[in-house]
């Protein structure tokens, strides 16, 4: 009853000249007239796993107007992110290749230092070619990317950046491993209008309220979930935390997990769950980000209540999606940068014109599909230099079976492959994974030595990439790599005993 109430008292305050060479190949479809061409509204949202209403990742997640969105259109169930992490998660899907194709594995470069993709064209900027109006706030490429100088070339038009918005006046929570400063989560006395997200969310719906003459791509990038969860008291009062459901977390998850993961995710700033079950911080952590779930989703509902008022929607392909996922206790773990479900699903929700309402795909999808699927769907000239492959087939009928497994890349030699029944994780020095996803969801029972599985195993083998590019100049935060006989840890040379648990 407690969360019933919360949950109406919240709902019921506000229900609801081209410059770089581009290779295209032209076709029929490009001759389409512009004005014909739908708008696109591209939502973001950053660190947000599948703990939504409409993904079932937790059964208390309040999510109405992503569920409403979801609802007006295709959810992928089965989509994945190419990397867990936000800025090669952001370069693959932008620029539509893999961190494998790249290098940009890490928090660092800027894409655009690598001489081979300096002139590469992304996704907004294939718009803008069209003769689209390009618009961007928030969180869409990573962190400070572009650089100032370099934003007009990437957009037309540039609202505020991301950002946690106003803090408390010391961290809420003293944390291990550094003490770092967005570790951090919990409420303290503020207003919703003090956040990021907030002025984010404000900036779209003034766009939307005088939109412009010519067909639009507008991006609006959400930073919450992303640590530090701050969030005010309403959104917490959803979650009481006596009533709170916990993530189901086997005392064994990672008996039967290759050591060389181990040190993937494990000497990292986000805290480990042995931390966090004995300082009490468990429930906080899980309540914190619920509700900082239920606050963004509520900033989606803003700019979708903007939409419908322009008269614009209609004829505007929404699509909503996140870089990556989270952990909040699974494998031990809180954070990301893993190659299992909690880092690598996303929700991936596409809705508009001529896209079926309530369906609902579960073959695998990939982040990087969106820059070809959105081609077709805005009849735009084709490309020839994308990883991706459009996801068209299955908007017309969400039951199309797919050629293609999802593939997630941590650092050179380390993938996950993801198909409708399986996921296959290959690791740099060999050692392996293989789930049951459909008999094993949560990922909990590693099958790779069974051999029963063998053939299983060596047909999805055969999609992990061979030829990874190096990383590239610039590259450090998190980032694992071999040199000869030597393993390498943001730039620092380890030794094989520093692998093991």
């Amino acid at each position: 009853m407690r969360l019933c109430c919360a949950m109406w008292g919240v709902l019921s305050t506000g229900i609801f000249t081209l410059f770089f060479h581009i290779t295209p190949v032209h076709s029929a479809e490009s001759d389409v007239k512009k004005d014909s061409r739908p708008n696109v509204l591209f939502i973001a949202i950053d660190d947000l796993n599948d703990w939504e209403g409409c993904m079932g990742g937790h059964p208390q997640a309040i999510t109405p107007y992503m569920d409403r969105l979801a609802a007006r259109g295709t959810l992928f169930t089965n989509a994945h992110c190419q990397a867990a992490l936000c800025n090669s998660s952001r370069t693959s899907l932008m620029t539509g290749l893999r961190p494998s194709t790249t290098g940009v594995y890490a928090l660092q470069p800027w894409f655009r230092t690598v001489e081979k993709f300096k002139d590469h064209v992304t996704l907004p900027q294939h718009f803008k070619a069209a003769g689209y109006k390009t618009l961007t706030t928030g969180k869409i490429y990573h962190g400070g990317y572009p650089p100032k100088k370099e934003r007009a070339a990437e957009y037309d038009a540039w609202g505020p950046g991301a950002g946690v918005g106003v803090r408390p006046p010391q961290k809420l929570v003293e944390t291990p491993m550094g003490n770092h400063p967005l570790v951090d989560w919990g409420t303290f006395p503020h207003k919703d209008e003090d956040k990021g997200d907030w002025k984010v969310a404000s900036w779209a719906v003034d766009q939307l309220e005088s939109p412009p003459d010519e067909p639009f791509f507008m991006s609006v990038g959400f930073f919450l979930p992303h640590v530090p969860c701050y969030a005010t008291q309403k959104w917490f009062d959803l979650y009481p935390e006596d009533e709170l459901i916990m993530p189901d977390v086997p005392i064994d998850d990672r008996t039967d997990i290759p050591y060389f993961s181990w040190y993937l995710t494990w000497y990292l700033p986000e805290v480990r769950l042995s931390w966090l079950k004995a300082n009490n911080q468990w429930k906080p952590i899980v309540r914190a980000y619920l509700a900082s779930v239920s606050f963004v989703d509520s900033q989606v509902g803003r700019v979708l209540d903007a939409l419908e008022k322009s008269g614009k929607a209609d004829n505007t392909i929404v699509i909503l999606w996140s870089d990556h996922g989270w952990h909040l206790g699974e494998k031990d773990i809180t954070g990301k940068n893993t190659l299992w479900h909690e880092s690598t699903r996303v929700p991936l929700i596409f809705a508009g014109p001529d896209i079926p309402s309530g369906a609902i795909c579960k073959q695998p999808a990939e982040l990087l599909d969106m820059f070809p699927t959105l081609i077709d769907l805005c009849h735009l000239d084709k490309r020839n230099d994308l990883d991706g492959h459009s996801l068209l087939p299955q908007l017309k009928d969400s039951s199309t079976k797919r050629k293609w497994p999802a593939i997630t890349t941590q650092s050179p030699g380390n993938h996950s492959v993801v198909t409708d029944r399986w996921r296959y994780i290959h690791y740099a020095n060999g050692a392996e994974e293989l789930y049951d996803i459909e008999n094993d969801p949560k990922e909990w029972t590693n099958l790779a030595d069974h051999q029963e599985h063998q053939e299983v195993k060596a047909s999805l083998a055969k999609w992990y990439p061979r030829n990874d590019a190096s990383p590239a100049a610039g590259s450090k935060s998190r980032l694992l790599i071999k040199k000869g006989d030597q393993w390498i840890w943001e730039g620092e040379p380890i030794i094989d005993s520093q692998l093991i648990r």
